[in-house]
């Protein structure tokens, strides 16, 4: 970035944990410095909090985990709980009035999508939102995430599992080494559908993203198909 700022108008990045890449975790103190870098060389951060917001890492955002606040942030998912779609764009004061002004000013952004602002999924979201609050979800969040922990170090015993990420409600088992031709991920989620769970391989990655309402009981249910799956498909016990 100090050679290349002047032709770098932004860092786009999945704080915390960059899910679609195989619930990658970043160090501790990255996500501070990156924002450091970006204010330094006044360049804008855009934290994409789409799979990471709505207490998904364990706080209502991924950036919270450092005290980083974006110049742009992108959310959906959960922010009508998965019932409708929807997706927001939240930016800075300063880059909202760069668009506001005169409509004469030619300075509006045109850019739309069809069904922006959909009355019905906007309702929805608000009353999502407000579960949050009167339900105290990331307060009772907190508990089961230890309970996941926990359940999540019996699959060290598994001789295919070669890495365990959580972030919260956030996991990602790696099965390993293997080609990508072999398809385990997809064999281990097929395995998973006979206990009647239904799970999602990324490559060789099983995706473990529950409910921020899931009960303890269920996580356990969830927990030990996934382990049954693992050892069943690979053989690896």
């Amino acid at each position: 970035m100090k050679k290349q700022n002047k032709t770098i108008a932004a860092v786009i990045i999945e704080p915390i944990v960059q899910g679609a890449a195989g619930m990658l975790m970043q160090p501790p103190g990255f996500l501070k410095k990156v924002r450091k870098l970006c204010a330094k060389y006044d360049c804008l951060m855009i934290a994409d909090e789409v799979a990471t917001g709505f207490g998904r890492t364990g706080k209502m955002f991924a950036c919270e985990h450092e005290d980083v606040s974006p110049d742009i942030m992108t959310v959906a998912k959960s922010i009508t709980g998965g019932y409708l779609s929807l997706a927001a764009t939240l930016t800075t004061d300063e880059i909202y009035n760069a668009f506001c002004d005169d409509y004469n000013a030619q300075k509006t952004f045109f850019h739309g999508h069809t069904y922006t602002g959909n009355p019905l999924a906007c309702a929805v979201a608000i009353e999502n939102l407000k579960l949050y609050k009167k339900e105290r979800i990331l307060e009772k969040l907190q508990p089961k995430i230890k309970f996941l922990e926990n359940g999540l170090k019996k699959f060290e015993v598994l001789k295919s599992v070669c890495d365990i990420r959580q972030k919260g409600f956030m996991v990602g088992i790696e099965l390993g080494p293997y080609d990508w031709k072999e398809k385990i991920g997809v064999k281990v989620c097929m395995k998973a559908r006979e206990k009647g769970v239904i799970l999602r391989p990324l490559g060789n990655v099983i995706v473990l993203m529950p409910p921020l309402a899931i009960s303890k009981k269920e996580l356990r249910q969830l927990l030990g198909v996934t382990y049954w799956a693992i050892a069943s498909a690979l053989h690896s016990l």
